[in-house]
């Protein structure tokens, strides 16, 4: 075994030979555990969110397969139509050509030839994530198996009459010239004007003022709508107005939806451009006048001076046309909601289209009343308020998409345009006995990304065949997902379950927190703050990772900017931390919180935990000589650390079971480092290296060492896989334990080690005295070279005794020579104090330290913090700082004024004792 904790030299090593050996297939006998992966998109990488989904489920499945579950961690990667066709025909646009000019068929046998070619870097970066998951089992949703699924689906609906063909008003992206779902679409506030216009009325004097942000749609609209009740503007219902520059009249109708006190009270009606407006035009039976086409440029139904402008350029037009016959009544700055595609980024345009939908609700009641019984159970619970506040406000989902990659569309026409919704063509023909002189074609359109995703529990076990892994697990036991797509899939997964297979997809929804950075910022890449979690395993240095930070970046202040951040925060690049270290900061994070923050820091420590553990090993190999025979004598600290070590497994499964892994991460780290490796290890020194060990307590202290490391291996595995793995295996091979791998041995349970209260009570005695010696050490500043003589004042008979028992343990761990009983304090006079229970430990320093030399050391560094206090709180007490600076560097200065508050006291409480000794 290497002395030194070197990651990369068994990562790869061991994740070859558990995929080789196929230890990720199910093989448990006892109940079934599945977990299917939020598939990611066949165009991504791995993020820092990734990542931390991964190291959840991957622990889960770890976990409940070393206790004996028949576990399935089901992979698999998502088509992603968009993401997808957008990244492909880029690279034709770089080539001087287009998906039209190619072809259908052609443009699909590119995008697959790039799937191919690229899509598989996500399933190399789960690999390297120590993800083990079934690649056996590896779907996509484009593969045949899951594509007939989709198809039957879509067929069922439509059948049943839940999926139907209609003319609404739809989500346009005129950039990917595709109708997107109100999910798809991402709504923020921008500023931007407010322009009012003068509208005249018909047969008298007089005008109506009307407001909008969006002048160019006043060329579509089909009335003017006031509130009812709005004295100011009842007696005009009824009548009309001329509309300019379209020059067509439009009524004033009365409708409760118009809020009297914003704007002028007069609100332009545009029902084909406008969801409210659309509502309102189906109230009163208004026209639905189109004025843009695919690309939003306005059509032939304005006049022609407007026709084939883009919107934004027939906006100014609209306006400067208006200013210039007096009907522009002025203009304001104004903050409004603009929606954008959460793909293109370009702003949306409410557009009548024909599309493909699913009547959400005799879908949705079912979903709701699962929540309600508790067949499904959100984790935290709180998100099943958001869940239920969707649901029960649902609408109508638009699955139609006008893209080429994707699921097509199931329906034919005929030259009539009837519709016929079958599974093939062959099946539509024989369904609806049309003869072979009825031409067909089929429907242009794709399918929704999501409405394939929707079906991912049960179509990747080979549904709609009746097949023995839908038996087996389905349900699944636990979705682990993030809380931004419980409506784009979390919710449509349980309706489509419910559906057609009569039971919940899943029994538990674990909506882990959102990773943020160090100071509470989202990641992303126009921040500077992105980072790629493969690069925190192996490590990246600088000029690469400026690269990959701005790579794509065409705004030259931009990325001046992210690279002067990299600079200042990675001036060497990032070192390489493996993956373990990795995969515990994340289950250190892993709370019951909405967002987390990612802390180099904290990876930096679990490293140090992840070396600490290793150095540990190598300690316990060092003891670990072919087994001898001879009788075992177990002394206090074998019983102890065996007590500890039940009560830490018992923990463990507890936080398991309520999916605390953030409790389970600190459970297992303060057992490893601060009593298996701090206290225990120690305590074991003095028995194997003494010179009047006891043979029979040495035998006794290795088989602890080796069954305590054998314990921490399986209960770390699930979290730390890879280190684990390698001191396992070295350790059977040093005491005869035959196992190929510690990923099947059985998880240890509480009853595996022995509880001993009395031995706990007895360690609390020995740490207590000798963290009492410690602290004396280190606040009176005395070196730890130096042997200190101890004097005990209120000694009680059980100390006495404890003290001959555990004198070995004392002098070697604390540092002691003489130990002497006095009556009173005042028999060893000039001595510093530590408590234990009634007694008192009482170490004379005359000649240890020069009282008053230090007296003035602990005086200026007091001075120094009581100054740093001032500072902070003179800054804290500035309403510019309060006020104007970011709320994190606020809380950052108060920390530290309750820091320095810390120290301050610490150095008082030091000082005093040396006056004390005075």
């Amino acid at each position: 075994m290497s002395n030194r904790y070197r990651p990369a030299e068994i990562e790869l090593r061991h994740y070859r030979r558990w995929a080789d050996s196929g230890y990720f297939a199910p093989s448990g006998e006892g109940e079934a555990y599945s977990i299917v992966i939020p598939p990611p998109n066949v165009t991504g990488t791995l993020h820092m969110g990734h990542a931390f989904q991964v190291t959840i489920m991957d622990a889960l499945t770890r976990y409940h397969r070393m206790r004996g579950r028949n576990t399935l961690w089901q992979p698999g990667a998502d088509h992603a139509g968009i993401a997808t066709q957008m990244v492909v025909e880029r690279q034709l646009q770089a080539e001087g050509t287009t998906r039209q000019a190619l072809g259908r068929e052609a443009f699909e046998q590119r995008v697959w030839a790039w799937k191919a070619r690229s899509g598989n870097t996500i399933n190399t970066q789960l690999e390297r994530l120590a993800a083990s998951v079934d690649w056996s089992r590896d779907c996509f949703t484009m593969d045949p198996a899951l594509s007939r699924a989709v198809i039957e689906v879509f067929v069922r609906l439509y059948d049943e009459g839940i999926i139907y063909r209609g003319t609404r008003l739809t989500n346009w992206d005129p950039k990917l010239h595709t109708a997107l779902s109100d999910l798809e679409v991402l709504s923020s506030e921008e500023r931007g004007k407010l322009w009012r216009f003068r509208y005249p009325i018909e047969g008298a004097e007089g005008v109506l003022v009307v407001a909008t942000t969006r002048p160019e749609t006043m060329l579509g609209d089909t009335a003017v709508a006031v509130h009812p009740e709005d004295d100011r503007y009842r007696h005009f219902v009824g009548k009309t107005v001329r509309l300019p520059l379209a020059e067509r009249s439009i009524p004033v109708i009365a409708d409760s939806y118009v809020d009297p006190e914003f704007g002028t009270g007069c609100v332009k009606i545009t029902p084909a451009h406008d969801f409210n407006d659309y509502e309102i035009g189906l109230r009163h039976d208004l026209p639905m006048i189109n004025i843009f086409d695919r690309d939003a440029a306005l059509n032939s139904n304005v006049p022609e001076r407007y026709r084939n402008l883009d919107r934004f350029e027939a906006r100014e037009r609209v306006v400067e046309d208006l200013d210039a016959v007096g009907l522009l009544d002025g203009v304001s700055e104004h903050a409004a909601m603009i929606p954008r595609g959460d793909r293109s980024g370009v702003i949306v345009e409410p557009l009548l289209t024909d599309q493909w939908y699913v009547r959400a609700e005799p879908l949705a009641r079912p979903a709701i009343e699962a929540v309600e019984q508790g067949r499904v159970r959100f984790v935290p619970e709180n998100w099943s308020k958001i869940y239920f506040e969707w649901m029960r406000n649902i609408h109508d989902w638009c699955i139609s998409r006008q893209l080429w990659w994707g699921h097509r569309i199931p329906a034919w026409y005929d030259g009539a345009g009837r519709i016929y919704v079958a599974r093939t063509e062959a099946e539509a023909r024989r369904k609806h006995a049309l003869g072979d002189d009825v031409a067909l074609r089929q429907d242009e359109d794709v399918l929704d990304t999501w409405f394939s995703s929707a079906l991912w529990p049960f179509s990747t076990m080979g549904w709609p065949d009746p097949t023995k892994e839908l038996a087996t697990f389905y349900p699944t036991t636990v979705l682990v997902t993030g809380f931004d797509i419980i409506f784009f899939w979390v919710a449509r997964m349980i309706m489509m379950g419910l559906r057609f297979i009569g039971d919940v997809p899943f029994r538990h929804v674990y909506i882990h927190p959102l990773v943020r950075d160090q100071e509470g910022q989202k990641m992303s890449k126009s921040k500077g703050n992105i980072l790629d979690p493969i690069d925190l395993v192996d490590g990246v240095d600088l000029t690469t990772l400026l690269e990959k930070r701005t790579s794509g970046m065409m705004q030259p202040h931009l990325k001046s900017r992210v690279e002067r951040i990299t600079r200042e925060e990675f001036p060497d690049g990032i070192r390489a931390y493996g993956t373990d270290a990795l995969r515990y900061t994340f289950a250190s994070l892993a709370t019951m919180g909405q967002d987390v923050r990612f802390d180099l820091g904290r990876i930096e420590g679990y490293h140090r935990f992840c070396n600490k553990l290793w150095n540990a090993a190598a300690y316990v190999f060092n003891q670990l000589p072919e087994p001898s025979a001879g009788d075992h004598r177990a002394t206090v600290a074998d019983r102890w650390i065996l007590s500890r070590l039940n009560r830490t497994v018992e923990e463990v499964h507890r936080a398991y079971a309520s999916y605390r892994l953030d409790l389970m991460a600190q459970v297992l780290y303060d057992f490893t480092w601060h009593e298996f490796c701090d206290w225990y290890v120690e305590l074991t020194k003095p028995i194997l290296t003494g010179d009047d060990a006891n043979p029979a307590e040495q035998r006794a202290a290795r088989a602890t060492l080796a069954e305590v490391l054998g314990g921490l291996c399986k209960l770390l595995h699930p979290l730390i896989p890879f280190i684990t793995e390698e001191l396992w295996l070295q350790l059977c091979a040093r005491t005869g334990i035959e196992s190929d791998t510690v990923m099947l041995e059985r998880m240890p349970e509480a009853d595996s080690f022995a509880a001993d209260a009395g031995a706990e009570a007895e360690m609390t005695w020995i740490q207590g005295f000798i963290v009492g010696v410690r602290q004396i050490r280190g606040e009176m500043n005395i070196s730890r070279v130096l042997t200190l003589p101890v004097r005990l004042a209120g000694a009680a008979a059980s100390d006495r005794q404890r003290l001959v028992e555990h004198e070995s343990y004392l002098q070697r761990l604390a540092g002691i020579g003489t130990i002497e009983s006095v009556d009173s304090d005042e028999d060893a006079p000039g001595s510093a104090t530590a408590l234990l229970g009634e007694m008192r430990i009482l170490v004379p320093l005359a000649g240890l330290i020069d009282v008053e030399a230090e007296r003035k050391r602990l005086s200026k560094q007091l001075d120094r913090v009581r100054s740093d206090v001032d500072k902070a709180r003179r800054k804290l007490a500035n309403p510019n700082f309060v006020d104007k600076a970011p709320p994190d560097i606020v809380a950052r200065e108060r920390a530290r004024v309750d820091e320095f508050g810390l120290q301050a006291d610490q150095l008082e409480r030091q000082l005093q004792r040396l006056k004390d000794l005075a």
